[in-house]
């Protein structure tokens, strides 16, 4: 996180001399990219550290007689862009999840103890860093505001 001061610091003084209007155009960029960058590490079952997520814990894979359901990789449906919401404007910038989905990416991220169906005993999650920092998410804001930076001229 100390990377992420310093381009904090570096950055705020350079950001007030754009306008209003480039700034929140450039928020908005940023945040799609940053979405961008999460998703595919989603698909790709890594932590921002680049390690692979625990592995689900088995359960019994029958439903109805007959079927058994396939492999799915985890937070299939998290990582869409309908749950998966980026809000930014000229003063800052956020990539995250709201409303239910958000309680289930908290307890994921965290590590958090929770019931995986109603009704079920509490289970302690293992901890998958859904969203986070890499050193591609930095470079990738850092190229964006210096892009930003050489067209104001």
């Amino acid at each position: 996180m100390a990377d992420l001061e310093a381009l904090e610091d570096w950055a705020a003084g350079l950001l007030g001399r754009l306008h209003p209007s480039a700034r929140n155009k450039l928020a908005r960029s940023v945040g799609q990219a940053l979405r961008r960058s999460q998703q595919q590490r989603i698909i790709a079952q890594r932590n921002p550290d680049g390690s692979k997520y625990a592995p689900r814990k088995q359960r019994n894979l029958r439903g109805k007689q007959g079927r058994i359901k396939r492999k799915v990789k985890m937070f299939q449906r998290l990582r869409t862009a309908s749950f998966l919401k980026v809000q930014g404007d000229g003063r800052a910038i956020s990539v995250g999840f709201t409303g239910r989905v958000a309680r289930i990416a908290r307890v994921h991220q965290y590590g958090l103890k929770d019931r995986a169906e109603r009704g079920s005993s509490e289970v302690k999650y293992n901890q998958r860093e859904v969203l986070g920092f890499t050193e591609e998410d930095l470079e990738i804001i850092r190229n964006s505001l210096l892009g930003a930076l050489t067209t104001f001229r």
